[in-house]
């Protein structure tokens, strides 16, 4: 009986070990013509807190260690010349438990090979499915990384939308086709801004449970949840904050009296300021009607610069409040923020609100066309 146990012990503790062995990974690399004896591998730990490790080059060869729940996405980099994610000794793969193996060379980090990585052998193979239309969109890349004027730059941005387009039928296709990939749900993320409510639940009610749970799936739950909480049929979130006279403005100040709309803008943001004329005309057609405008802008930062684009573009006819993010030791502060509470990720993007604090309307990211805007207060008004 006592052996018997004893081999049991030895199972268990066996199979203990084997667990943690496969949440280990290790990532064993070489490095071409090094220029730095250190390499630095930033990532989300298996606690969920931000890892910054480093590797000595010892050899052209260096090794990383560390745990991982699941498949996450790592920046990896050497010795940084700037500090843009296009800086030639900066590149980002998907570390994954087990053991993997990586070959760069030193400024020229994006054309690293990684093996052990089945999520990265994804994102490789998405990745050449759109290197066709990378290629067509490059010379509007080159000109927008060297015009320095804001202006021209964002009309020069403007032109990438054609090619984004056509990418994100690439990526949308794989969502469908891959509802068990740690990439689908990374990728969400960055698609957020472009879809409303309905769509972003479609793609996250076919995921597996397993991509549901991991720490992307969870993120993007929590992002349709503030998507929905900022669209059209939700009670609009109450909200207080001092305006740009110091003084104190709550939403519920409206209601039972005025249609509200919400404009999340920024005086950095230049399609916002080129809104700004269609936003005067409307206000003076229907203010009078029952109709109030509170802008909040994304310029916590900038109060000044905020200030003076009210007063340049002739906008202090209506309400102004910042958003309310905070700036900390570690990061920002969103326990404040009104963009996060009603879901915004680009600018501009407007919501109505009508007299019983109801959002009837959604119009920008995740949301309809501001011809939309103008037929809904067309009806409401008129």
């Amino acid at each position: 009986m006592m052996k018997n146990l004893f081999i049991y012990v030895l199972l268990l503790c066996g199979l203990a070990g084997h667990a943690q062995q496969k949440d280990n990974f290790k990532l064993s690399g070489q490095l071409k013509n090094p220029d730095a004896d250190f390499i630095y591998l930033s990532y989300q730990g298996e606690s969920g807190a931000r890892v910054l490790d480093s590797a000595r080059i010892t050899n052209d060869s260096f090794l990383f260690k560390g745990r991982l729940k699941e498949p996450t996405m790592a920046y990896l980099y050497g010795k940084l010349k700037s500090k843009s994610m296009d800086d030639p000794n900066y590149t980002y793969v998907f570390l994954e438990p087990g053991s993997m193996t990586i070959n760069l060379k030193a400024g020229d980090f994006k054309n690293a090979t990684m093996k052990g990585s089945a999520t990265q052998d994804e994102q490789i193979a998405l990745d050449k499915s759109k290197e066709g239309i990378r290629k067509e969109q490059q010379p509007f890349l080159d000109a927008y990384r060297k015009e320095k004027d804001h202006e021209k730059a964002a009309e020069i941005r403007e032109q990438f939308e054609p090619f984004n387009a056509r990418m994100d039928i690439i990526d949308y296709a794989y969502f469908k086709a891959h509802p068990d990939s740690y990439l689908t749900a990374y990728l969400m993320r960055f698609k957020m801004s472009k879809l409303n409510a309905v769509e972003a639940k479609q793609f996250y009610n076919s995921w597996t449970d397993r991509i549901k749970q991991s720490s992307y799936g969870k993120a993007i739950a929590e992002e349709i949840k503030k998507l929905v909480s900022g669209s059209a049929g939700s009670v609009a979130a109450p909200f207080t904050a001092k305006d740009i006279n110091g003084e104190a403005l709550s939403l519920s100040d409206f209601k039972g009296k005025k249609y509200v709309l919400l404009d999340f803008w920024a005086s950095w943001c230049v399609p916002c300021r080129k809104g700004n004329p269609h936003l005067i005309s409307a206000y003076g057609k229907y203010k009078d009607k029952g109709l109030e405008i509170i802008g909040v802008s994304d310029d916590d930062r900038a109060p000044e610069a905020w200030r003076k684009a009210v007063e340049q573009d002739k906008i202090g006819i209506w309400k102004h409040v910042l958003r309310g993010l905070k700036r900390t030791a570690t990061g920002y502060d969103t326990s404040e923020s009104i963009s996060d509470t009603y879901g915004i990720h680009t600018l501009p993007t407007k919501i109505l609100v009508d007299k019983n604090g109801v959002i009837v309307g959604r119009y920008g990211g995740g949301g309809e066309t501001d011809e939309a805007m103008d037929r809904k207060l067309a009806e409401i008004f008129n």
